[in-house]
């Protein structure tokens, strides 16, 4: 099968890995359309379960991207000079560059052609038996076909920027910081020894009101760092330039489509979908989506029936995850709602933002709710871990009475 990868990122890069693993003669070409090593973004983070996959499918660059990431067990939350730890799920972190890297690294080796620079459209669309739109949110091939496609993009309402800094951070953190106009947070994970990302978001009226939306993006680099000095320890935000006008502050775009196919185009990753970086899960999506079309594509002879299965199959198990991030998004849009909360009640549900029922239940209600849930969880895990043991000594002392 002859396949043209249009997107030179990780689901391009790595669905073009897995399709030659499972047949070498394959001719596949991945189409990026920046120059080789520029990318944007610093670190991409991800889970365990995420990690696992990747040693079943690909274990030599599983095995590189495990050995170039770092890790945390804990998360923070910093409300003003309030603070909560709590332990949590194993995280990774790498960065962009090096996971591109790595990518890039094995697929030459499994003889995938890389072509740089190269803006594809429909005017020089390559001829191929399949074409995969892996360029992103903004995608070209996609966007040529919006009507087909059904695409539907709702812009969140706060916004954020992405930047890196030089602190790095030894867990998973939520910082808040209240300000004139309204409070202002920082999510920051590491992704190497030297560096780490500090995604910042507002609300549009705090934005305003710090004047970051006439700010060039040294100037408001320079003031985000003053905000978050305490949580940085004086340690530098690193932006994209020196002197854009115009920092590049977003609203996340939500995107969802119709369908992910037409004829011998498919989409995937965020192409196809978005999900709120709030629940840290782009990239794992991504790659989840190319796993699941290199096996639709190994399995059903018929290109027609691998990509209804991919996209029939991929749907159904984005559904809890897309809802889990709509309403992570909208936690952080009603903040108001959970900040002046005792830290360990407003930490606690920062960790239940994915809820529908949070919103609707009064927070401290919910807190009390779902600590007594999970005591009456612990309980149960202890009767069942109990029960064998119990029935096991009654069962001895039953032989030895009759011996």
């Amino acid at each position: 099968m002859k396949v043209a990868c249009v997107g030179g990122g990780p689901a391009g890069l790595y669905l073009s890995i897995l399709l030659k693993r499972q047949d070498p003669s394959h001719e596949i070409t991945v189409h990026e359309r920046n120059p080789e090593g520029s990318t944007y973004g610093w670190g991409v983070t991800y889970w365990r379960g995420l990690l696992d996959r990747l040693h079943e499918y690909d274990p030599e660059s599983a095995r590189a991207v495990e050995e170039h990431s770092v890790t945390w067990n804990e998360g923070v939350a910093l409300v003003g000079d309030r603070a909560t730890r709590r332990p949590g799920d194993q995280g990774f972190g790498i960065g962009r560059h090096r996971l591109l890297e790595i990518l890039a690294a094995r697929a030459r080796s499994l003889d995938v052609r890389l072509e740089f620079d190269q803006e594809i459209t429909d005017a020089n669309l390559p001829e191929a038996d399949l074409v995969v739109a892996a360029d992103g949110v903004h995608s070209t091939l996609r966007g040529q076909h919006a009507d087909h496609f059904g695409e539907e993009i709702r812009a969140g309402r706060n916004h954020y920027i992405w930047l890196g800094t030089t602190k790095v951070f030894d867990a998973f953190t939520f910082a808040f910081v209240e300000t004139d106009h309204g409070w202002i947070w920082c999510y920051g994970y590491p992704f190497s020894p030297e560096r780490s990302t500090c995604v910042v978001e507002c609300a549009p009226e705090t934005w305003t009101g710090l004047g970051l939306d006439r700010a060039n993006e040294a100037d408001g680099t320079a003031l985000l760092e003053k905000l978050f000095v305490d949580v940085l320890d004086g340690h530098a935000l690193i932006g994209r330039t020196s002197a854009q006008v115009g920092a590049p502050w977003l609203t996340f775009r939500t995107l969802t489509n119709r369908t992910w196919q037409r004829d011998n185009l498919v989409l995937i990753g965020d192409a196809a979908h978005t999900t709120h970086y709030s629940i840290g899960a782009g990239t794992t999506l991504a790659l989840e989506d190319t796993i699941v079309l290199a096996d639709a594509l190994r399995g059903h002879p018929s290109l027609p029936d691998a990509l209804a299965r991919y996209e029939q199959r991929r749907r159904r198990e984005l559904l809890s995850i897309q809802s889990a991030a709509r309403y992570s998004a909208q936690w952080y849009e009603n903040l108001p709602r959970y900040i002046d909360l005792p830290p360990e009640q407003m930490f606690a549900l920062l960790g239940q933002r994915h809820s529908p029922l949070l919103p609707y239940v009064p927070p401290q209600l919910y807190y009390r709710l779902d600590k007594a849930a999970g005591q009456l969880e612990a309980l149960r895990r202890f009767k069942r871990w109990l029960g064998p043991k119990v029935a096991r000594t009654v069962h001895a002392r039953a032989l030895a009475s009759r011996k």
